[in-house]
């Protein structure tokens, strides 16, 4: 028996994509810089006011090798050099470019809040229509413009910082009728913050409040680097690319450089991984042990499966505590699994709250948690998601939840946050997995990667590409090809595939599929070969959308009362799984899991199903 207390890990991934374009080095898109003002420097300085808190933070390679280029090399993006120009010369392509762009920020949490941007924004339209923007350009003064290239940049910077900084605050007062030093200001004000980020982090990680870990370089879905074959595991019937990739060696790549680099960074070689989305694989694992990983985290439907254990009922209630709230092992390695719905809650439902009603709810079910399980030994809760982009929903930026979870946690007895190595190494490195099902932290497949026909466009593109340059290597050993190769691995990356297929809408794919066919020109470049007619065509097909599962079959007459009294209620009307609208965070598990709709001669139905039981 034990009186210990209950564990908690918090990891928080923190990721963007591969932003540079290979041809100009040019940042296509703003969010390493954005990001960085409003979310990765703020996360550590909130919790450093706790010192009895202690968590994970995960980073890409990728992300910290772009945030080193804005901090050290004056990097520059096109939204940043579109904010620098003066707004007397900015021509008309300019104009429409920041009225279609400059508001891609959270308009309830993030514009609202600031009366000035709420009025260009009307004048705008809340509707875009991408046409009319040549012409309503016309009705914007040079103030117009110039105080939405302020306001953009300024609602990016946390709202802490803002509150801080005597500068900002002053320029948060005044509102409006800004003047180009006030925007030179916030955009050095940003450059400053950026430069702080990676050396409090390595700071706090020093003194052991927070552990860091990484993932591999560019954030791969290693399995499929490994064996596009691997997807058929969890979905036999899968769609899959024409030609088979199979190269272990570009997983193993993309692990050890990772490690190499977050050596470089932070002066030692991390513990732990979140492998890419939580995808896990038996070769996988032994790959990251291979290179000196201690641990690993991915999701516990993963662990489900591998186990063969019900975990939770069909109402999502735990049913088996002491497995999922214990380290794994496979191989050497250990392995931790998220709560998957705690962690979706922070994600995706708490936004919505009070933040201290959200914060005591986070308690107390970790309490109930703390009653429920077995007091034989020390147990550990993980709770891990995405550490940037579920903030701007949030009011202050998620400054009040945390500050109140942070509190609460603090003065709890029963409950005690660890780092991920503090726990395996003191408590618990886990009882042996016997098989590890192959699988990411959404519905334990690969489906959001592969499978589509976009999808598949993209591994068959990668495919072709790299075979090229393997047999041009070949032939030309002496000739130095880093630069391609690079180009590949960057290319190899989950962020592509994430917006192909109908699983997520942005406003930026077109960026997305640009940047990727980017990569693979530029290895042609680097070959001296003329680059493929397929490249230029894009992979995102025009007439893509998201169908509903089910079509109207006929009429339907249900009755309205909470209640699904008869399967045939709604046999005959529409179903959307609208698991398949994400965004940059995947909403796999909100709220709602499907809409169902329908109609008669004098009546639109509509029904909404939750995840999990309301009351």
């Amino acid at each position: 028996m034990t009186d210990s207390p209950l564990y908690i890990a918090f990891l928080w991934h923190m990721h963007q994509p591969f932003y540079k374009e290979p041809l100009t080095g040019l940042y296509r898109l703003p969010w390493v810089r954005l990001h960085g003002t409003k979310d990765y420097l703020d996360m550590v300085e909130i919790q450093s006011g706790f010192p009895a808190i202690k968590q994970t933070f995960n980073f890409t390679p990728s992300l910290l090798e772009q945030i080193s280029d804005y901090s050290d090399n004056n990097a520059r993006d096109r939204y940043l050099e579109l904010s620098i120009k003066k707004a007397s010369e900015l021509s008309d392509e300019d104009k429409v470019f920041l009225l279609e762009n400059f508001f891609l920020a959270n308009w309830d949490t993030m514009i609202k809040p600031f009366p000035r941007y709420s009025e260009i924004l009307s004048k705008r339209g809340v509707h875009l229509i991408r046409s009319e923007l040549t012409r309503l350009a016309r009705y914007f003064s040079i103030q117009d413009f110039l105080d939405l290239q302020l306001l953009f940049n300024l609602c990016w910077i946390d709202p802490l910082f803002r509150q801080n900084d005597p500068d900002l605050r002053m320029l948060v007062e005044k509102g409006r009728d800004f003047t180009e030093e006030d925007k030179q200001l916030v955009i050095e004000k940003q450059l400053s913050i950026l430069k702080k980020i990676i050396p409090r982090y390595k700071e706090l990680s020093q003194n052991g409040q927070i552990e860091l870990s990484c993932s591999p370089f560019y954030h791969p879905i290693l399995p499929l680097l490994c064996d596009t074959n691997i997807a058929r595991v969890a979905l036999p019937n899968i769609d899959l690319p024409q030609h088979r990739f199979t190269y272990p060696g570009d997983a193993e790549k993309q692990i050890r450089t990772g490690i190499d680099y977050f050596d470089k960074i932070f002066g030692y070689r991390p513990h732990g991984m979140w492998p890419s989305e939580g995808s896990v694989s038996e070769e996988v694992v032994k790959i990251a042990a291979h290179a000196g990983i201690q641990w690993l985290a991915t999701d516990e439907d993963i662990l489900a499966i591998s186990t063969g254990k019900q975990l939770r009922d069909s109402a999502r209630t735990l049913l088996d505590p002491r497995t999922l709230y214990s380290p794994h092992t496979f191989g050497n390695v250990s392995i931790i699994f998220r709560d998957h719905l705690l962690s979706d809650l922070i994600g995706f439902v708490y936004a919505k709250w009070d933040p201290m009603s959200a914060a005591n709810d986070l308690i107390r079910k970790l309490e109930g948690i703390a009653k429920s399980i077995p007091k034989d030994k020390p147990h550990l809760v993980s709770i891990i998601l995405d550490g940037e982009n579920a903030w701007e929903y949030y009011s202050n930026d998620g400054y009040d939840f945390l500050k109140y979870l942070y509190e609460g946690l603090s003065t709890n007895k029963r409950l005690q946050t660890v780092t991920v190595s503090e726990f395996l190494d003191n408590y618990d490195k886990g009882s042996p997995l016997e098989t590890l099902h192959p699988g990411s932290w959404i519905y334990a497949n690969y489906a959001v990667w592969i499978g589509h026909e976009e999808d598949n466009t993209a591994w068959d593109y990668l495919s072709d590409t790299r075979k090229e340059l393997e047999l041009f290597q070949g032939m030309h050993p002496e000739k130095d090809l880093s630069e391609a190769w690079k180009s590949i691995y960057i290319a190899e990356g989950s962020d592509w595939n994430w917006w192909y297929g109908d699983d997520h809408i942005t406003e930026t794919q077109k960026d997305f599929d640009e940047l990727f066919r980017m990569n693979l020109m530029k290895v042609y470049r680097e070959m001296e070969k003329e680059i493929p007619p397929f490249l230029f065509i894009p992979v995102l097909r025009e007439d893509r959308s998201i169908a509903p599962t089910v079509a109207i079959r006929g009429f339907i007459d249900p009755k309205i009362d909470g209640i699904v009294t008869s399967y045939y209620e709604w046999y005959q009307g529409a179903q959307m799984d609208i698991r398949k609208s994400g965004g940059s965070m995947h909403k796999a598990e909100s709220l709602l899991s499907s809409i169902y709709y329908g109609f008669n001669k004098e009546t639109l139905f509509l029904r909404a199903d939750p995840v999990m039981p309301l009351n």
